[in-house]
Formats: C-alpha cells, sequence, structure tokens
C-alpha cells in the first residue's frame, strides 16, 4: 500500500481535528464543573452569612407540635411576614428552595450539595414540614417548597446509601 503526500496530510488533518474535538469537549466539562463549583461557593457563602445564621437560629429554635400550634403562635392578623420568626422562616426556605431547584434541574453536584448543606438541609425540612403541610392544604399551593422537599428527599436517600455502604464495608 502506497501512501503519497496527499494522503499523509489529510490522515494528519483529521487526526488534528479529532484531538481538537476531544480537547474542547473537555474543556467545556471542566469549565462546566468549574462553573456549579463557583455557583455553590457563592451559595454558601450566603449560607455562612451572620444574617442567614440568625435566620437560621431563629427557624431551628422555633416551636409548635402541629400546624394549628404553629398557626398559634406564628400568625398575625397582619399577615406571617410580620413576625421574625416568619422572616427567618421565609429567609432560610428561600436559600433551600434555590439549592433545590438548581438539584432538580442537575445544575449542581449532588455530592458537593450533601456535604455542604445535606444535614442541614435534613435538619430544617424535618423541623417545617407539619408547617408546610398545613399550609399548603390551608392555602391550597400543594407545590409550595416543593424544591425544598425535593432537596430533602434527595438528601435522605443519599444518607441512606452511604448508612448501607458503611454497613457493608464494617
Amino acid at each position: 500500500m502506497e501512501f503519497d503526500i496527499t494522503s499523509v496530510s489529510a490522515i494528519v488533518a483529521a487526526a488534528g481535528v479529532l484531538v481538537g474535538v476531544v480537547y474542547y469537549i473537555l474543556e467545556i466539562r471542566h469549565q462546566s464543573k468549574v462553573r456549579q463549583t463557583d455557583l455553590l461557593l457563592r451559595i454558601y457563602s450566603t449560607f455562612g452569612s451572620e444574617e442567614f445564621q440568625k435566620a437560621l437560629m431563629k427557624t431551628l429554635s422555633m416551636d409548635f407540635k402541629d400546624y394549628n400550634d404553629f398557626v398559634k403562635k406564628y400568625y398575625s392578623p397582619a399577615g406571617w411576614s410580620e413576625k421574625p420568626e416568619m422572616i427567618a422562616l421565609g429567609t432560610v426556605d428561600v436559600l433551600f428552595e434555590e439549592i433545590g431547584v438548581l438539584l432538580h434541574r442537575n445544575l449542581i453536584d449532588p455530592r458537593l450539595v450533601d456535604d455542604l448543606f445535606g444535614y442541614m438541609a435534613i435538619l430544617v425540612w424535618e423541623k417545617i414540614k407539619p408547617a408546610v403541610e398545613g399550609w399548603r392544604k390551608q392555602f391550597q399551593i400543594p407545590r409550595s417548597l416543593q424544591q425544598f422537599e425535593y432537596l430533602y428527599n434527595g438528601m435522605k436517600k443519599r444518607e441512606r446509601k452511604l448508612q448501607q455502604s458503611s454497613v457493608k464495608g464494617e
């Protein structure tokens, strides 16, 4: 089999294009991971802010047995947003709802979300779940905080998998 200079140059050019395409694909993947990480770290800086931490502590210190008890303690005739606890709860809910949306849309890595927010998302959701379920029914908004609930379910699923794998590894 004979190769002339034209054939060799065509093969070299094709190989060069292939290498360029592979490099471009790898670079796009890398940039996507960098953007995801940057986004998550910006959210985490909000999570770590003094304002958010105060809201988180106020939310976690809310004390209610069920939705009726929640309404009795934290509802005011002028509306929920007037009470400091409700402002704190709204602040916390918004952040976890945002993370849930990004997770649901596959825009952030679930492992990083779990590492940074997982335990707290679980703790907060379990705390406020009776209130959320109550206001979903009362105000007929079944989708209220559904992305926060999605985040919670995802973190619980990861937690169970990690527990199962650690039990198997022992």
